[in-house]
């Protein structure tokens, strides 16, 4: 095994890899209620619901969703982790997962059964593309710079869910955000928790993000903020949702324009979001070579045999997921960590009632720290060459302002090419930065609501 995931090459150990996976699992551990909540209709109230219900639109069960969450994960983590090898988990997309029930189920009106045959498209048109190294091509396109900012704009991304998780930074109807009130419990648990993992991380302490969130939880359920487990042990339940997709993708009616727009949509914000986190990540643990990602297109083949993988099960997108760098943090570097991951994932969907005690605000410091650690990658951009500083900052700061990977992204992939040509440096931007300049005006002007 130490052979195989190559440990004494990348510094690492068993123990090392088993703390980042645990890590990584509980900084991602929310998935598993959030999208089945999500896709289920779980977070419309219930009279919005049930009149959804009545006019004919229908949702899958959350326990049929949260059975499919846990086997997309692990088969996403496996594959990511023994054929790519890097320390990268993925899981159902948030995003994905809110435009697939707002937007397709009940904003469009479309089945839930054909939403899921999207995403199985969206899919396999991934695995061609990786097959014939489009998606690495693209990836490996992609300037130096915009790598750095996309690296540091998921650190503030991610920092900035974390703050919200925290309830540090709460929602203002005239400033958007402002201070949250450090009068709530649930929030002093959270200062508690960076604070404590800030200090270990300090002494250099392996594993610190791991047992900050560990220390966190325990001091949660002992003064009472965090209610203790309910149970410990259920079983899973069976996804009736398994093999949903088949009956639409089949019927003569199923490619309408709605629809193909719909598969665009996912593939669109897919692609970016898997190439803005597996740069990000690769970038915090070092794997970056000469602004390429090595083994980028095992990398991309485990998302999209994992899509479709998930699509079957019954869930919307899988993808690669910004919280691995929490696992990075903790000091995982080979596949191994997300081997874990996938080891977790299992067993969470057999011990459901333990995983109550994961809330938002043991996951914050996690999150806020990581951030921090990704945001290093402001110091590798030239600032003083404004041609690529403005892109760059574009990129970094639209990311966590319209909470978007993907859009920070095409936002700096627009300008960057205009700058690069005003200022008389067109032939250095490869030709398929050009052709990104109108994909993303495309998609911004007649695709994106």
């Amino acid at each position: 095994m130490a052979r195989y995931f190559e440990f004494a090459k990348h510094g690492t150990t068993f123990r090392k890899e088993i703390i980042a996976g645990i890590t990584t699992f509980l900084a991602m551990a929310y998935i598993l209620f959030v999208n089945p909540n999500m896709l289920s209709g779980g977070e419309l109230p219930p009279d919005v619901k049930q009149g959804m219900i009545d006019a004919g639109i229908s949702f899958p069960s959350f326990s049929a969703v949260f059975t499919a969450t846990a086997v997309a994960a692990i088969i996403g983590s496996l594959i990511m982790g023994i054929f790519a090898k890097y320390p990268i988990a993925l899981a159902p997309g948030m995003g994905l997962n809110a435009f697939f029930t707002y937007s397709v189920v009940i904003g469009m009106g479309i089945p839930w059964q054909n939403a899921l045959a999207a995403v199985f498209i969206s899919g396999i048109v991934f695995i061609f593309l990786t097959m014939f190294k489009i998606r690495e091509t693209i990836i490996n396109a992609i300037p130096p710079v915009l790598k750095h900012a996309a690296a540091a704009g998921i650190g503030l991304f991610i920092a900035f869910i974390g703050l919200k998780n925290a309830g540090i930074v709460v929602a203002n109807p005239v400033t958007f955000v402002e201070l949250g009130s450090f009068q709530s419990k649930e929030t002093l648990l959270a200062i508690f928790g960076i604070v404590i993992t800030a200090l270990l991380m300090t002494r250099k302490l392996n594993g610190a993000i791991f047992y900050g969130m560990i220390i966190t939880t325990v001091v949660g359920i002992i003064v009472g903020i965090i209610n203790g487990p309910s149970g410990v042990v259920d079983t899973p339940a069976a996804p009736e949702t398994f093999g949903a997709l088949f009956d639409p993708l089949f019927s003569s009616d199923f490619f309408t324009k709605d629809m193909l727009i719909v598969i665009l949509t996912f593939l669109f914000v897919d692609f970016f979001d898997t190439a803005g986190t597996l740069v990000g990540v690769a970038s915090q643990a070092g794997f970056m070579k000469d602004g390429k990602l090595p083994r980028a297109g095992k990398a991309l083949a485990s998302d999209s045999v994992a899509t479709v993988a998930g699509a079957v099960m019954g869930t919307s997108t899988t993808t690669s997921y910004i919280e691995s760098s929490a696992g990075v943090g903790a000091g995982g570097r080979t596949g191994f960590t997300a081997v874990i991951v996938a080891g977790c994932f299992f067993l969470a969907m057999f011990f459901e009632p333990l995983l109550s005690v994961v809330t938002p605000q043991v996951t914050a410091p996690a999150l806020i720290i990581v951030g921090a650690l990704m945001a290093s990658n402001l110091a590798k951009i030239a600032w003083e060459q404004l041609e690529e500083a403005i892109p760059a900052f574009l990129t970094i700061i639209t990311m966590p302002l319209t909470y978007s990977i993907a859009t920070g992204i095409a936002l700096g992939f627009i300008l960057y090419p205009l700058t690069k040509v005003v200022k008389g440096e067109a032939k250095k931007v490869h030709w398929i930065m050009y052709l990104l300049f109108f994909v993303f005006l495309f998609y911004f002007i007649w695709l994106r609501e």
